[in-house]
């Protein structure tokens, strides 16, 4: 499949990077949709929370938040309502973690837990036998799942999947949440993921995990001394080279859509992946607007019926 450009189009100030990804997460909110919340054991002891969005059982998408990101995420709940509004059900997976209560293990997530996206899917293909199935990911979410979709080869049971904002090549990102503006990015998610991290220190202190301390204060300190050693890499440069999702690109046999902005102020356009990496099946949209997660158009919040436009022209394919 081919690079594209989107048709995606700000006005005026929101031509902006930062406006666009700051406003699109703490201004332009949608309104909350009513999901309800199970929690499934994992077969490895821990547990993982889902809330779902009561639809049409027979087209479920999978939605795989960001970096301390939630239910309540405005991403989120915009694309439930956009996803509901087209007839979908929607099912999000909270990360390890991430639903307000500590997991019980040492490990939590990361950018390349693809193996708990695996378990997922195979759930939800079990729940809902006769379903068509489809699945989003924002960010940390969509590099994970581009990465369990060059994993799964032909294997994978989804009719169709979506990345939006990914990161593809980690440090990458990891070095321009360093530079300038950014950083204050990088400061917010930090002190996001130590509090995450001390909380289930606490609660939990026969897991010996480390202490988020305070000097952990970029993402390459905080990968290297939390993230990698919990699971199971020999350090942050390990991390992140087998965990960038866009060497997996050329693998991918699921129809699946890349939504990137070139002006994203998490990363630079060196993740940006060239056509030749990409496999027939995958095509990378490409904005020159948007920031990350942000995409606000004329009329509001573009990003969420966008998403659920791109599962109804998958959904038309699979039928």
């Amino acid at each position: 499949m081919p690079v594209i450009n989107s048709q995606f189009r700000p006005t005026g100030f929101l031509k902006n990077a930062h406006l666009q990804t700051v406003l699109a997460s703490k201004v332009f909110k949608p309104k909350l949709v009513d999901t309800t919340r199970e929690r499934i054991d994992t077969p490895d002891g821990d547990f993982i929370d889902i809330n779902i969005a009561q639809g049409d059982s027979q087209n479920v998408v999978a939605l795989f938040h960001g970096l301390a990101g939630c239910v309540e995420s405005p991403y989120i709940q915009g694309v439930v309502a956009a996803l509901k509004s087209c007839g979908f059900q929607a099912v999000l997976m909270h990360w390890r973690g991430c639903s307000g209560e500590p997991n019980r293990l040492s490990r939590a997530y990361h950018s390349g837990a693809s193996d708990d996206i695996d378990w997922f899917i195979q759930y939800l293909k079990n729940r809902y036998a006769d379903a068509n199935l489809y699945a989003v990911g924002y960010s940390l979410g969509g590099n994970a799942l581009l990465k369990y979709l060059g994993e799964q080869g032909n294997k994978s049971p989804l009719k169709g999947a979506m990345a939006v904002s990914p990161p593809l090549v980690l440090s990458e990102g990891a070095n321009q949440l360093d530079r300038g503006f950014a950083k204050i990015y990088q400061r917010y998610l930090l002190n996001l993921m130590r509090k995450q991290h001390e909380k289930k220190r606490l609660r939990y202190p026969d897991l010996n995990v480390p202490v988020a301390h305070k000097g952990l204060n970029t993402f390459w300190k905080f990968d290297n001394e939390i993230t990698a050693p919990l699971h199971g890499y020999a350090g942050v440069d390990d991390y992140y080279t087998r965990c960038s999702a866009r060497q997996y690109l050329s693998s991918i046999h699921v129809p699946t859509r890349i939504l990137s902005a070139r002006d994203d102020p998490f990363f630079t356009q060196a993740i940006l992946p060239e056509a030749s990496e990409l496999s027939d099946q995958v095509t990378l949209e490409i904005s020159e607007h948007g920031g990350h997660v942000g995409f606000l158009g004329e009329s509001g919040r573009w990003l969420d019926s966008h998403v659920a436009h791109t599962m109804n022209n998958f959904k038309t394919a699979a039928n």
